[in-house]
């Protein structure tokens, strides 16, 4: 079994910690990011070079362009949580990256077919989603990893999924990892109404985590933003659970969340690097979340905080 660093000296596990104990604070919410979109889709989902002076949207990124703009983000140490496939974060691991961060390493523990976005020509989305396990856990070099499910009201296809979920939390306790459970919304028709929808993942969740001993439960859910009245549902329901909202880089934070939900840990994910290069703005005083933006130019990124509250309210009502 291959060694994964230290995640107690990491801004995730005081957080969390914290947050556990009942003693959440402003500032306590995951500033997460999601670059592992080499899982998602071929060469294109790594996005396209933009010309420094035009703008325009040029070649390919290749795999060291990729990588290069992956590190720079975790040399900023701001992030909580950097998420990306397990070949990348072994590369990043073996250069020491996270050596001189507080920022946590996390790798996808399964692949669901769901997320094969990135596929030119795919149509897997059309389908009913399986969950492809690629990452064998034995070998991975972070400690901790996303896990995902998605509940289509079929009980053939919705209890497999939890039998294979079952199965991949016996191999990550045999392997010492720990995980967090990503909960997508359907990706076919279920027969729900759309306003539903949050309140058919709420029950299913709470479903699945009542089969669950503390030792088996994730660390952390994520879920998809159904609305205020689902979330507000969940984060009530049960203080012990912590629970992320969903989000991407093409969207601003106050249009998920207005709001704090205390006692919560709220994972903020940045998109993929279609179009973009990644920088950090930090809202302030009572805003739980944060975002990430995009800015133009292959090898240029900027780093900022202290984002408006004013541009927060701005960016909830349009």
């Amino acid at each position: 079994m291959t060694t994964s660093p230290d995640y107690r000296n990491t801004r995730f596990w005081e957080k969390l910690s914290r947050i556990r104990a009942g003693q959440y604070r402003t500032g306590d919410f995951m500033i997460a990011d999601a670059k592992d979109v080499d899982v998602a889709g071929g060469v294109p989902s790594m996005g396209r070079c933009r010309d420094e002076t035009t703008g325009a949207s040029g070649r390919l990124r290749t795999r060291p362009e990729f990588l290069h703009q992956v590190r720079e983000l975790i040399r900023q140490d701001v992030l909580d949580i950097m998420l990306s496939s397990t070949a990348t974060i072994e590369q990043l691991t073996d250069e020491g990256v996270f050596d001189e961060t507080r920022v946590l390493s996390a790798f996808r523990g399964n692949e669901a077919t769901d997320a094969w976005v990135g596929i030119r020509g795919g149509r897997y989305r059309d389908f009913p989603p399986r969950p492809y396990r690629g990452a064998a856990l034995e070998f991975a070099r972070a400690p901790l990893c996303l896990y995902s499910v998605t509940y289509i009201n079929d009980a053939e296809h919705d209890a497999s999924s939890l039998e294979t979920y079952a199965r991949f939390r016996a191999e990550a306790r045999a392997n010492d990892k720990m995980h967090f459970l990503e909960v997508f919304n359907p990706n076919v028709e279920t027969g729900i109404a759309e306003d539903q929808i949050g309140f058919f993942i709420n029950d299913c969740v709470i479903r699945t985590l009542a089969s669950l001993t503390r030792r088996e439960r994730p660390e952390f859910l994520k879920v998809a933003y159904n609305g205020p009245a689902s979330l507000e549902e969940l984060a009530g329901h049960d203080p012990s659970m912590v629970i992320g909202v969903l989000g991407g880089g093409q969207r601003h934070p106050s249009r998920y969340l207005r709001a704090p939900v205390p006692g919560r840990a709220v994972w903020r994910a940045a998109g993929s690097f279609r179009t973009q290069d990644q920088w950090f703005g930090r809202p302030v005083r009572h805003d739980p979340v944060d975002e990430t933006r995009g800015r133009s130019g292959c090898e240029r990124r900027r780093s900022r905080t202290g984002l408006s509250r004013r541009s927060a309210e701005a960016g909830a009502r349009s």
